[in-house]
């Protein structure tokens, strides 16, 4: 191989592989994408990447190889800065790290670095490596799933570009056509139930305040995106399953007698705070239309 001539696309995809292996450059060059490019032994490095004055090419290349970790690292703790803080720099530095090795990114985006995040935190020994109970593990999955939903609204489609339903569009449907309307969500309408009330520790730290681990409680919300701005609002049980069987597409009679059933709610109590979900939900911008009966 000495004195061979490489290609910068060659040595470029090479570099790639060698210092973005989650074991680490020696794995990497042993790895069979960097073999594919260029066919060197960690040994014979000099070959391709001569050394420095002070560092070896292995050592010159781990140079590399470290400050890409550092990079994406700094990236998750900047999507998850609400988890960081919960579990401390350093321990949040070696869940970083696991995960990266767990889940390599593969993406071009760094958008898609942190979407497997909750699931390896569920996947491994939370509180060994915290230290702490599995209350506290079962909070920080609720937090990093609830911290990677506010990123996907924020990065995902939206309705910026159209006008939304109004309050005043939905007084404008007559009472008898109610029962079969279709309500038809905006894009970034999300709906997701949580262990804990971890909304609220994510806004303190957030704003910089005192972030205290809440007691665990069932929590429903509705996350959406208006003006590019990522808002969410906590819903009692009933008008969340309401809203669920709306974005499923249900018509309004349907999803009431579905949110009956799920939530064994009275009709009458159910009825007389129609109004107040509805005008709450048309103000946060959570419809994009409405079909009326008959319409496609």
């Amino acid at each position: 191989m000495a004195g061979d001539v490489f290609q910068l696309d060659q040595i470029q995809k090479w570099m790639q592989s060698v210092i973005s292996h989650p074991e680490g450059v020696v794995a990497g060059v042993q790895s069979t994408e960097a073999q594919q490019q260029i066919p060197v032994s960690p040994d014979a490095i000099a070959e391709v990447v001569t050394r420095s004055q002070s560092l070896t090419s292995l050592e010159r290349l781990q140079v590399y190889g470290n400050a890409y970790y550092a990079r994406l690292v700094e990236c998750l703790k900047g999507e998850f800065p609400a988890v960081a803080h919960a579990v401390g720099r350093e321990t949040f530095d070696v869940l970083a790290m696991g995960y990266l090795q767990s889940y390599p990114s593969r993406s071009y985006t760094l958008g898609q670095l942190g979407a497997n995040f909750p699931r390896f935190l569920a996947e491994i020994p939370l509180t060994t490596l915290t230290n702490q109970s599995e209350e506290f593990a079962a909070f920080l999955i609720d937090l990093a799933t609830l911290e990677r939903l506010y990123s996907e609204v924020f990065d995902g489609p939206g309705s910026e570009d159209q006008p939304p339903l109004s309050p005043e569009e939905l007084q404008q449907i007559p009472p008898e056509a109610w029962p079969g309307v279709r309500l038809v969500p905006v894009p970034s309408l999300r709906l997701a139930s949580f262990r804990f009330p971890v909304h609220e520790y994510i806004t303190a730290v957030h704003h910089e305040g005192q972030a205290i681990v809440p007691v665990a409680g069932e929590t429903h919300l509705a996350i959406n995106r208006r003006e590019f701005v990522v808002r969410r609002l906590r819903l009692d049980s009933v008008p969340f399953a309401l809203l669920s069987h709306l974005i499923e597409g249900l018509p309004l009679g349907g999803a009431i007698a579905q949110a009956l059933d799920d939530t064994e709610t009275d009709f009458e109590k159910l009825a007389a705070s129609l109004q107040t979900w509805f005008q709450e939900w048309a103000t946060g911008q959570f419809f994009a239309w409405v079909e009326l009966p008959g319409e496609e």
